[in-house]
Protein backbone atom coordinates (compact mmCIF):
# COMPACT_ATOMS: atom_id res chain seq x y z
CA UNK A 1 0.00 0.00 0.00
CA UNK A 2 2.86 2.54 1.04
CA UNK A 3 4.36 2.19 -1.90
CA UNK A 4 1.67 2.20 -4.59
CA UNK A 5 1.23 5.68 -2.62
CA UNK A 6 5.02 7.12 -3.24
CA UNK A 7 4.59 5.31 -6.97
CA UNK A 8 1.39 7.80 -7.53
CA UNK A 9 3.05 10.75 -5.65
CA UNK A 10 5.87 10.24 -8.00
CA UNK A 11 3.68 9.92 -11.24
CA UNK A 12 1.97 13.15 -10.28
CA UNK A 13 4.85 15.13 -9.80
CA UNK A 14 6.03 13.68 -13.54
CA UNK A 15 3.16 14.24 -14.96
CA UNK A 16 3.46 18.09 -13.73
CA UNK A 17 7.10 18.27 -14.40
CA UNK A 18 6.29 17.20 -18.20
CA UNK A 19 3.65 19.59 -18.48
CA UNK A 20 5.70 22.25 -17.58
CA UNK A 21 8.52 21.40 -19.95
CA UNK A 22 10.82 19.82 -17.91
CA UNK A 23 12.25 15.85 -18.43
CA UNK A 24 10.91 12.90 -16.92
CA UNK A 25 14.12 12.15 -15.34
CA UNK A 26 14.58 14.93 -13.64
CA UNK A 27 11.02 15.02 -11.87
CA UNK A 28 11.86 10.75 -11.26
CA UNK A 29 14.94 12.56 -9.03
CA UNK A 30 13.10 15.16 -7.50
CA UNK A 31 10.60 12.19 -6.14
CA UNK A 32 13.35 10.00 -5.06
CA UNK A 33 15.51 13.08 -3.00
CA UNK A 34 12.15 14.14 -1.72
CA UNK A 35 11.38 10.25 -0.38
CA UNK A 36 7.94 10.34 0.76
CA UNK A 37 4.66 10.79 -0.69
CA UNK A 38 4.12 13.54 1.58
CA UNK A 39 7.08 15.70 0.83
CA UNK A 40 6.53 14.47 -3.33
CA UNK A 41 2.64 15.77 -3.10
CA UNK A 42 3.87 18.81 -1.60
CA UNK A 43 6.62 20.02 -3.89
CA UNK A 44 3.96 19.05 -6.87
CA UNK A 45 1.46 21.92 -5.68
CA UNK A 46 4.91 24.37 -5.84
CA UNK A 47 5.06 23.28 -9.43
CA UNK A 48 1.19 23.82 -10.07
CA UNK A 49 0.92 26.79 -8.07
CA UNK A 50 4.42 28.73 -8.67
CA UNK A 51 4.86 27.12 -12.53
CA UNK A 52 8.50 27.46 -12.10
CA UNK A 53 10.02 28.35 -15.16
CA UNK A 54 13.55 26.94 -14.65
CA UNK A 55 15.50 23.50 -13.42
CA UNK A 56 17.39 25.85 -10.59
CA UNK A 57 14.30 27.02 -9.32
CA UNK A 58 12.62 23.48 -9.04
CA UNK A 59 15.84 21.78 -7.43
CA UNK A 60 15.71 24.79 -5.40
CA UNK A 61 12.52 24.62 -3.89
CA UNK A 62 13.18 20.70 -3.61
CA UNK A 63 16.04 21.34 -1.44
CA UNK A 64 14.13 23.59 0.43
CA UNK A 65 11.66 21.03 1.06
CA UNK A 66 14.52 18.35 2.14
CA UNK A 67 16.13 20.99 4.56
CA UNK A 68 12.51 21.76 6.23
CA UNK A 69 12.01 18.07 6.51
CA UNK A 70 15.68 17.25 8.23
CA UNK A 71 15.05 20.41 10.42
CA UNK A 72 11.84 19.07 11.96
CA UNK A 73 13.41 15.46 12.11
CA UNK A 74 16.04 17.13 14.13
CA UNK A 75 13.87 19.14 16.32
CA UNK A 76 11.66 15.80 16.61
CA UNK A 77 15.11 13.56 17.50
CA UNK A 78 16.08 16.46 20.36
CA UNK A 79 12.92 16.72 21.90
CA UNK A 80 13.16 12.59 22.62
CA UNK A 81 16.41 13.31 23.95
CA UNK A 82 15.77 15.94 26.27
CA UNK A 83 12.45 13.49 27.47
CA UNK A 84 14.49 11.12 28.07
CA UNK A 85 16.94 12.79 29.73
CA UNK A 86 14.89 14.55 32.01
CA UNK A 87 12.88 11.05 33.08
CA UNK A 88 16.58 10.21 33.85
CA UNK A 89 17.40 12.95 36.02
CA UNK A 90 13.23 12.57 37.54
CA UNK A 91 14.09 8.77 38.23
CA UNK A 92 17.49 9.59 39.46
CA UNK A 93 16.42 11.94 41.97
CA UNK A 94 14.00 9.83 42.93
CA UNK A 95 15.67 6.29 43.57
CA UNK A 96 18.16 8.82 45.91
CA UNK A 97 15.08 9.99 48.00
CA UNK A 98 14.58 6.39 48.99
CA UNK A 99 17.82 5.38 49.87
CA UNK A 100 17.62 7.06 53.66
Amino acid sequence: MANKEWLDARDELVLEMRSLGFKKELGELIAANLGSPKAIRRMTVYLQNVKPESEEMVVDEMLSICEEIKAWRDKKASLQANEKYNEMLMYNISDTDHED
